[in-house]
């Protein structure tokens, strides 16, 4: 078998990741997406404690970190091993140490209750742990009145909406594909 096609010890294609890398790292992609006002839009600043789920090789990490910049804290997470490599090593190569990169599935984060100012989840097409338990995930680690931001790749933004009710998140906006949901209560 081609050695490009094997899964890693952990049963992750290699294959796989070299094409989300492949786009992600193309150097054509930041003229193609801005990266810096998605983020805004999705409701960072300077400053908050952000987790990003589904950080890939990173194209929204070092853009994040500079946004929540020295006194924020980027909690970059992925299922992928190759991915947490490579935000490391992006992460070293830049001298950037406001990133934590977490080799975790989002539903279940390590991070302690209401520890978060924000979370962003952008182009999954598939949530790896199960929907509703990354929501629940997200909730439980946002801070009261946190904003869970989430960039539509597919599906029905009706359904996305009653899927946050239902773990007590509420559509607080939109901009452009970029929902916004709040936590409600405590």
């Amino acid at each position: 078998m081609d050695e490009r096609y094997k899964k890693d010890s952990r049963g992750h294609s290699r294959f796989a990741f070299g094409i989300i890398t492949l786009m992600h790292d193309n150097p054509l992609l930041p003229h193609l997406i801005d990266a810096q006002r998605l983020l805004k839009d999705a409701g960072l600043k300077s400053g908050d404690k952000v987790l990003e789920v589904g950080c890939g090789p990173g194209f929204f990490t070092l853009p994040a970190a500079e946004i929540v910049g020295d006194k924020g804290i980027l909690y970059a997470v992925d299922v992928h091993p190759r991915a947490i490599e490579k935000v490391r090593k992006k992460i070293e190569e830049k001298g950037i140490s406001n990133v934590r990169p977490l080799l975790r599935n989002a539903a279940d984060t390590g991070l302690t209750d209401g520890s978060v100012d924000a979370v962003f989840m952008f182009g999954l097409p598939y949530i790896v742990g199960g929907q509703e338990k990354v929501l629940n995930e997200m909730r439980r680690i946002l801070k009261p009145g946190g904003v869970l931001s989430y960039k539509k790749t597919r599906g029905s933004e009706k359904t996305l909406i009653e899927d946050m009710e239902k773990v007590g998140m509420i559509c607080s906006g939109k901009k452009g594909r970029i929902l916004l949901f709040k936590k409600t209560g405590h």
